[in-house]
């Protein structure tokens, strides 16, 4: 399935230890964590003794009905997540969390992320007899954990998470523990917050804010917390590690009420956007819109360096929702037609600059392009506060091939062409990541942009994909 914006977040995960409503809190925070994942959704709680579960298909309400989360209300630790499929097909098999019983224990599991050697690892597995649930990539820890012989829990995770490799957050909920693991890149985020004197782990602090939680700091890589009754085990499972947070997390997929290592969100994409004018240089133009609504700060700091006044000429249907549609190219437009439109007197006789974050087939773009035009725009140009995506993301991010991305086969010229704007400028990758250093960024992964892969590929590249270098480290 496709979304009309052309990327799709990977998944949310969050929880929560030693809350009287601990299941209820994790499902209003899933609701803040939305935008990471519409496909299902599910809660795994424990009472100390045991675990229990509920999971659906479809946005949160549709996936747990209030009579789902009920069930679990008098629990006190709580797990839950929602979803995306990046690997593994899009079915209620696949819905996290994964809940696992056996006479060692019960275990909850929920990950974030895509494992590059996953398919490796589960062939190993499925060798020496494991069988497997689901075809996510996730469950391989889930067998690694059951099969380590190391002596203690938090050696076995350990153990386990040196088996693999690629981008995880991980949430693994215990009858007694609750423990979250970072991989040695950081690629994904992940947050640790308290609420009424319990602990909770999130994607996003949105989540937080969600629940009235306190944003404590974030988990940094490598880095895996058991959380008990006794408090919170802070520990490592390598020694070195490779800081390279995803830069989408940054431009794109966060919710911009959400903060990363003490930093706005919103703060960040409008300084992207104030690159981006300085780089765009003078444009006569009447105003400047931005694409709701990921781009709506990145056009507030466009607006503040050029001094072009800011106008909201583009409306957002909030009442479509993400619309996910057959991957027809009359079916994509049409559905973006159904999301977003133009304000007609507002743009009619006008020259206007268009701001958005990225562009991936172009569909979106165009059709923005073709809108304003017919609403009578004398000239449209496009500003996009990233650089030319141009390469697949195997690390959770629905971009798996360069079939799907026009800046991989054609040119910034082109692209201009095709979208039919009177100039089309992205933002450089040196400017882009001079603006994370102005926030405190230890390093980014620029993949989808430079094709700098920091994380060996090892089985998720595709037959037609295997020409491209990828660099590990």
């Amino acid at each position: 399935m496709y979304d009309i914006k052309g990327l799709n977040e990977e998944c949310g995960v969050f929880g929560i230890y030693g809350h009287d409503s601990a299941a209820t809190l994790t499902y209003m925070a899933l609701h803040a964590l939305q935008h990471r994942g519409q496909e299902g959704a599910g809660i795994v709680a424990s009472n100390g003794e045991n675990l229990f579960g509920a999971r659906g298909m479809g946005l949160l309400p549709e996936a747990l009905p209030e009579q789902k989360v009920k069930s679990l209300a008098s629990y006190k630790n709580a797990i839950g997540h929602v979803r995306y499929a990046t690997t593994g097909a899009s079915e209620l098999s696949n819905v996290q969390p994964f809940l696992f019983k056996s006479h060692k224990g019960d275990l909850g599991l929920a990950h974030n992320g895509n494992l590059v050697n996953a398919k490796k690892v589960r062939d190993a597995l499925e060798d020496e007899g494991a069988i497997f649930q689901t075809s996510s990539d996730s469950e391989v820890l889930a067998h690694l954990l059951a099969k380590s012989k190391a002596a203690t829990r938090k050696d076995k995770i350990k153990h386990a998470l040196k088996q693999i490799k690629g981008a995880f957050a991980f949430v693994i909920l215990h009858e007694d523990s609750l423990t979250v693991a970072l991989d040695d890149h950081g690629v994904r985020p992940l947050m640790l917050g308290e609420v009424d004197g319990a602990y909770c782990v999130a994607s996003e602090t949105c989540a937080f804010h969600a629940i009235g939680a306190t944003y404590i700091r974030d988990i940094m890589p490598g880095e895996v917390l058991t959380i008990t009754e006794d408090g919170i085990d802070e520990d490592r499972y390598v020694d070195t590690t490779y800081p390279n947070m995803c830069s989408m997390e940054y431009i794109y997929f966060a919710r911009a009420d959400s903060e990363f290592h003490q930093n706005s969100i919103y703060r960040i994409r409008k300084a992207l956007g104030s690159a981006l004018a300085e780089e765009m240089g003078d444009i006569d133009a009447d105003m400047v819109i931005g694409v709701p609504d990921s781009s709506l700060a990145a056009a507030k700091g466009f607006s503040a360096q050029s001094g072009i006044i800011n106008e909201q000429g583009l409306l957002k249907n909030r009442y479509v929702g993400r619309t996910f549609i057959t991957p027809d190219q009359v079916m994509r437009e049409r559905a973006v037609r159904m999301k977003l439109s133009p304000v007609y007197d507002l743009v009619k006789d006008k020259k206007v600059i268009v701001i958005d974050d990225s562009i991936v087939r172009g569909t979106t773009s165009k059709y923005i392009v073709q809108a304003l035009k017919n609403a009578g725009a004398k000239e449209v140009h496009m500003g996009i506060s990233s650089p030319p995506l141009k390469n697949p993301c195997y690390y959770g991010i629905d971009v798996s091939t360069h079939a799907e991305i026009i800046a991989s086969k054609k040119s910034v010229a082109e692209i201009r062409v095709e979208i039919g704007a009177d100039s089309l400028t992205y933002l450089s990758v040196d400017r882009m990541h001079d603006v994370f250093k102005q926030f405190g960024s230890r390093g980014q992964c620029d993949a989808c942009f430079t094709g700098n892969y920091p994380i060996e590929i090892i089985d998720h590249i595709l037959p037609q994909e295997k020409d491209r270098k990828v660099k590990g480290v």
